[in-house]
């Protein structure tokens, strides 16, 4: 009889910490560790996220045979080390102060992850252990869940042990690569330095950043390209390092940097001005000229006609959307967990498939499975939870009452959080752990910023649309989906009923208030909306209320954001989803098929709750 082989997947100690499962090359279970600490961005040993995976897969720590961490310690280490070196004296007190971690996290690897293994519950670990180089966990995690059975894989993120970008090819089960482009260098670098210059927290604002540039102009677009990044045609580049510090560890831009502009860095939670959207719209621009010339080079060294994308900076949906529309390349697919998170995952498929050399064939869908990899939680165990609440609640008898009386409350108007099967694995909301509303509704994404988020009122949300329908309400091919969220396209005309001239000459917020589409609460100021496509196949419960809403609506798409309020991991759990349910100005809890209504529950207890529950998360 064939003995069953699992691998386990690590990332952590940088950030996003996460574990992964594949049993015989099936994808069992990912998670990310912030989701069980309640601390975004968790870089720990992710202890909680093993033993989420290990029940998942009903196995204990004696049944792993492999666990692969996703980097190679003493590359990595001999990078920090040369950098310090090659800039002495300059940063001679950061490298003092760093030099302990360093050893004990770096060259000491191979202990501290036997002794964060031992902090898991359940068996003793008594397989190999193994590491993969960072690039290569990107493009494992990118190519061997796709579709695909060949493609071009792009990988951009801030830096791996030396590689910041890379590109390589995929058949069947091996990965070559092609070409790549070293640290100091580094795109992802570059975008975020651009978001501490904004006031934006570097590893966690870069997305605002990227919401921010639709209310600019690239005005300083030239000057980037001028001064800061040397862009060749094939996508190779090389930065001015005398306008950045983060060699140094200090900080991410110099004096000399900010004189290039004229301004200081902006003090974080301060004023937004248009200089600081004029900024971000110019950097956005440098970085799709820059991916998309990646993207084409990528294509000419292996004619596919199929990308995987994977790097910190493949979650920059607007340069996703740029090469779907402008590259040679037919079919894109994205990890949606594609930072270091997603590393955990390629290192354990890149041991079944590479090392292993276990086969691989190609499906007509991914083998991701939505992304809805973590925990899930039983009828039962979410009643119970309830009823030690006290907790006022209604349980639907069906999928489909549940469905229908779920998307009557969202035609009302009413906010419902949506917390339903498995988590999911990445940094979108997918439709298991989400905050819904009527994108039809002018005020909704006012609302949900201030009231629901308490987040900058700029920031867009994006909608889940039927599969089946997608083409009629966005610039996208008949049959073509977005399932992770991962790919910006435009409101086509027809849905539009905004003035372009307009909000062209309205500067910075102003645009807020200029209708833009019958869909106003996810249209984008540039007409553009970050588009998840919902089919039966990967949530069938989620596509039966998108169903249900069209029927009353005649509209098949809601706002779908994230289950959270600002500095917040995604919920996790029914105690995380009622937390913050209680804290926030949402009107409804639909928790597996039971739903609360906010205004059955005991008189007081949200105000009670706010406080509390948005003093443990500091703002990202």
């Amino acid at each position: 009889m064939k003995s069953v082989m699992r691998i386990l997947g690590i990332s952590a100690f940088y950030h996003d910490s996460a574990a992964a499962l594949v049993v015989d090359g099936e994808i069992v279970a990912a998670a990310q560790e912030e989701r069980f600490t309640r601390k975004k961005h968790d870089a720990a040993f992710p202890t909680n996220a093993i033993a989420c995976c290990l029940a998942e897969g009903g196995t204990s720590l004696d049944g792993i045979d492999y666990v692969v961490f996703y980097e190679k310690p003493l590359l990595k280490f001999d990078r920090l080390v040369e950098t310090y070196l090659a800039f002495v004296p300059r940063g001679f007190a950061s490298f003092r102060r760093a030099i302990p971690a360093l050893v004990k996290e770096k060259l000491f690897l191979r202990r501290e992850i036997l002794k964060g293994l031992g902090t898991v519950n359940g068996g003793e670990f008594k397989g190999h252990l193994a590491f993969t180089n960072h690039h290569e966990s990107h493009a494992a995690s990118a190519f061997f869940p796709s579709p695909f059975g060949e493609a071009a894989i792009l990988c951009a993120d801030g830096v791996g042990e030396w590689t910041t970008t890379s590109i390589q090819s995929g058949t069947g089960n091996r990965i070559e690569s092609l070409t790549s482009q070293n640290f100091p260098h580094s795109l992802g670098l570059l975008y975020s330095a651009f978001t501490y210059y904004t006031g934006f927290k570097v590893n966690s604002g870069e997305y605002k950043l990227m919401g921010l540039a639709p209310y600019g102009e690239p005005v300083f677009a030239d000057r980037i390209l001028e001064h800061l990044i040397d862009l060749k045609v094939d996508g190779s580049y090389r930065l001015d390092l005398s306008y950045f510090d983060y060699c140094t560890g200090l900080r991410m831009t110099g004096r000399k940097f900010h004189r290039l502009f004229g301004h200081p860095p902006r003090k974080p939670e301060s004023a937004l001005s248009q200089f600081h959207m004029d900024i971000a719209a110019s950097i956005q621009a440098v970085t799709e000229k820059a991916m998309l010339a990646m993207a084409n080079e990528a294509h000419r060294r292996t004619k596919s006609p199929n990308l995987c994308l994977a790097g910190g900076v493949a979650l920059n949906c607007v340069a996703n959307g740029k090469i779907l529309r402008e590259s040679p390349f037919e079919n894109i697919w994205i990890q949606p967990a594609a930072g270091d998170a997603g590393g955990a995952l390629g290192a354990a498929l890149f041991v079944w498939h590479q090392l292993l050399e276990n086969p691989r064939s190609a499906s007509p869908t991914d083998r991701q499975k939505g992304s809805l990899l973590g925990p899930a939680f039983s009828d039962g165990e979410i009643a119970g939870f309830l009823d030690g609440k006290g907790a006022v609640f209604s349980t639907a008898g069906s999928e489909r009452e549940l469905a229908e009386r779920t998307a009557r409350l969202l035609a009302e108007g009413k906010v419902v959080g949506w917390f339903q099967g498995r988590m999911e694995f990445g940094p979108r909301a997918l439709g298991g752990r989400s905050i819904l509303g009527d994108p039809r509704s002018p005020e909704m994404q006012r609302t949900l910023n201030l009231k629901i988020k308490f987040r900058e009122s700029f920031r867009p949300f994006a909608p889940s649309v039927l599969s089946e329908k997608a083409h009629k309400w966005f610039d996208l091919r008949e049959g073509e989906n977005s399932p992770y969220m991962l790919l910006v396209a435009g409101v086509k005309d027809c849905h539009r009923s905004g003035d372009s001239t307009k909000l062209r000459e309205v500067g910075g917020f102003g645009k807020l208030g200029i209708q833009r589409s019958t869909v106003q609460a996810i249209t984008h100021v540039d007409f553009s909306a970050r588009v998840q496509t919902v089919d039966e196949g990967r949530n069938p419960i989620y596509h039966l209320l998108l169903t249900e809403f069209e029927a009353i609506t005649g509209c098949p798409m809601l706002i779908n954001t994230s289950f959270n309020v600002r500095g917040e991991p995604i919920v996790c759990s029914p105690e995380d989803a009622y937390a913050c349910f209680m804290a926030t100005g949402m009107d409804v809890l639909v928790l597996g098929p039971h739903i609360l209504l906010k205004g059955d529950q005991a008189e007081g207890a949200a105000t009670r709750n706010r406080v509390g529950h948005l003093a443990k998360f500091e703002l990202d």
